[in-house]
């Protein structure tokens, strides 16, 4: 069974958003091992400048590069990130789980994630050109890995 690490900032504060996180947590037991590891943000001022922008990603960087699974393949999630169908996600995650590497996919704070991090993972991905909030981001990912194993287990979930 593969295992997932999903790296984020910050925590959720909605219980709807968590309750969301926790059904597809559930629904994702039957098909990996996922852990969720949530990292306080650096805190910056009302209106930050690039420069405390970049030394807050670059030491939210730093708090990262610790949680990623040793041996993993690295997805970044970002803007610039490579657009996939749920059908190349399946593709991807089982080919992932047929050579038995674990993946760490990493989700940046509000203003992304420092190019150090971008830099390491082995996927850029993005699940689209549109903004959404951050909170809602990490139900949208969860989603979409169930729809991928339920996709190569050959369920009618995904029509």
């Amino acid at each position: 069974m593969i295992k997932i690490n999903l790296i984020t900032m910050g925590k959720l504060k909605e219980k709807y958003l968590c309750d969301a996180v926790g059904e597809y947590s559930k629904r994702l037991s039957r098909f990996c091992r996922l852990e969720i590891c949530e990292i306080e943000p650096v805190r910056l001022p009302e209106k930050p400048s690039r420069g405390e922008i970049d030394a807050a990603l670059e030491r939210e960087a730093e708090l990262i590069t610790k949680k990623i699974l040793p041996e993993s393949t690295v997805i970044a999630l970002c803007v610039e990130g490579k657009g996939m169908t749920s059908e190349d996600l399946a593709q991807k995650i089982k080919k992932l789980s047929d050579t038995g590497r674990s993946i760490s996919l990493i989700i940046g704070s509000s203003y992304g994630l420092a190019e150090s991090v971008k830099t390491i993972a082995d996927i850029r991905l993005s699940l689209s050109q549109m903004t959404f909030p951050h909170q809602l981001f990490r139900v949208m990912l969860l989603e979409q890995l169930y729809r991928a194993f339920k996709i190569n287990e050959g369920s009618a979930y995904h029509k």
